[in-house]
């Protein structure tokens, strides 16, 4: 399929791109979760970082003309976008989470989890004095980590990931917001490379929790986001299992620790019914995400 309303357009303006790039993707099966949940937005995302303007500040005016080069750029990236379902994070190179810019590539998933509500409200009423110390499991590129570093300027957090890829593309967000004296990278399976005496307030994450069923069904989009970050075993507990049964260890007596499990909701309740967890509501969107706090750890 094609649109001459995009792959024709001439001397158009931002308005036009946008409004074009829109009757284009709606032309594709597309799905969106990545970011945004509309053909609209994801077109505005394109032009926008297309013609080198940020699609989180404000402009001026949307009727500025699109220059050759910019129209060429975006009319390749709206083809990546429709053709390939490349998500358009992948394709502009970041992405945004709890307010801050983020490097994302192929080397971790998309940031684009609930928690971040919880960091902008600094985990209240959960936590009543800023945390010390704060683990991020499963960092991935490392944002939910980083916004931690970011909200609590006197918190020494730990990233911890067992992919190698995903701790080097933490690391280039680390330099990129200049934490590196408040933030520790840690190649580990879950908590097995970490000090035993290392104990913390808040221990957060957003683990691979998809089940098989799940992941035979996810879009072609989704293919594009690394497996290990995904993919959980047959009913998507094989990594939240294992990360709650040695949370104890690693919790301060007053800590908490709060895990997104996404559809594997229902699973967590089945599988640990015994358990004290309180799941959270947010007002921005997100469900599947539980607190427990050390104390009711087993």
């Amino acid at each position: 399929m094609s649109d001459p309303g995009l792959f024709e357009l001439m001397n158009c303006t931002l308005a036009d791109l946008i409004s074009a790039g829109e009757k284009y993707l709606l032309e594709h099966p597309l799905v969106y979760g990545h970011g945004t949940d509309n053909a609209f937005d994801e077109s505005a995302w394109l032009a926008l970082e297309a013609c080198d303007l940020s699609p989180v500040e404000a402009i001026e005016s949307y009727d500025v003309p699109v220059s050759d080069e910019h129209l060429e750029r975006a009319k390749r990236w709206f083809r990546k976008r429709a053709i390939d379902k490349k998500p358009v994070a992948y394709i502009t190179g970041r992405a945004w989470f709890s307010g801050l810019e983020f490097v994302v590539d192929e080397r971790a998933l998309i940031p684009r989890s609930p928690l971040a509500e919880l960091i902008l409200n600094r985990f209240e009423p959960w936590l009543t004095d800023a945390p010390a110390t704060a683990l991020d499991l499963c960092c991935g590129g490392g944002c939910i980590g980083i916004a931690l570093a970011s909200a609590f300027a006197r918190c020494e957090v730990d990233l911890v990931d067992l992919s190698q890829d995903a701790l080097d593309l933490a690391a280039i967000n680390v330099e990129k917001h200049n934490l590196g004296d408040q933030v520790n990278l840690h190649k580990s399976d879950l908590y097995h490379s970490l000090p035993t005496d290392r104990k913390y307030d808040l221990i957060v994450s957003n683990p691979p929790y998809v089940d098989a069923e799940d992941m035979n069904q996810l879009a072609t989009e989704f293919s594009h986001e690394p497996q290990m970050g995904l993919v959980a075993g047959h009913d998507g507990l094989d990594i939240v299992a294992r990360l709650l049964r040695e949370a104890k260890k690693y919790l301060k007596p007053d800590g908490i620790l709060i895990v997104e499990v996404g559809n594997s909701k229902e699973a967590v309740n089945r599988r640990f019914p015994k358990v004290d967890l309180l799941w959270l509501d947010f007002e921005f969107g997100g469900d599947g995400v539980f607190l427990v706090n050390a104390a009711a750890l087993i």
